[in-house]
């Protein structure tokens, strides 16, 4: 037996929860694979830890290792994967060219922020009767509130 959630993509779920969105709160289209890739980069806990070290400014690949207490091979594994999906910007040093840095890359986080600032907007949740259940039956149309049922239905009391 297959689900719902079988015939889903992840593309197609977030593309479903961006289209509750309203042009007003969300003028600039997303583009959902580089959403989805820069995600699924960030959900390694390691990249995630390097990217907010870098979000404190520029860093080199020693200074990440000491910090993490990771081999720096391990390191540039993962700057790679973040600078793959264009989260990272790199600077070689003008003087000696074996020094790298790393930075965060400012349109990309402006992205994300327009993207998540849209999506988790407190403004976007809207009243809604529940269509099932037996608040169904005492839900308040006009203003959306629960009434309140006596606790004891034999006595009419609260």
């Amino acid at each position: 037996m297959t689900s719902i959630l079988d015939d889903l993509s992840h593309e197609n779920i977030i593309q479903r929860m961006l289209n509750y969105l309203s042009n007003d709160l969300h003028p600039v289209p997303v583009n959902l694979e580089l959403l989805v890739t820069r995600l699924k980069v960030l959900a390694e806990p390691k990249r995630l830890i390097i990217f907010n070290l870098l979000m404190e400014g520029v860093q080199c690949n020693c200074e990440l290792g000491d910090t993490l207490q990771m081999p720096p091979n391990l390191i540039s594994h993962h700057l790679s994967k973040l600078r793959a999906a264009g989260l990272v910007d790199v600077e070689r040093d003008a003087v000696d060219s074996r020094w790298t840095y790393y930075s965060v890359n400012r349109a990309a986080l402006d992205e994300l922020n327009a993207a998540f600032g849209a999506f988790f907007d407190p403004n976007r949740i809207k009243p809604r009767r529940p269509n099932c259940g037996p608040q169904s039956l005492i839900c308040i149309p006009e203003t959306n509130k629960v009434s309140k049922q006596p606790s004891n239905p034999a006595s009419g009391k609260n």
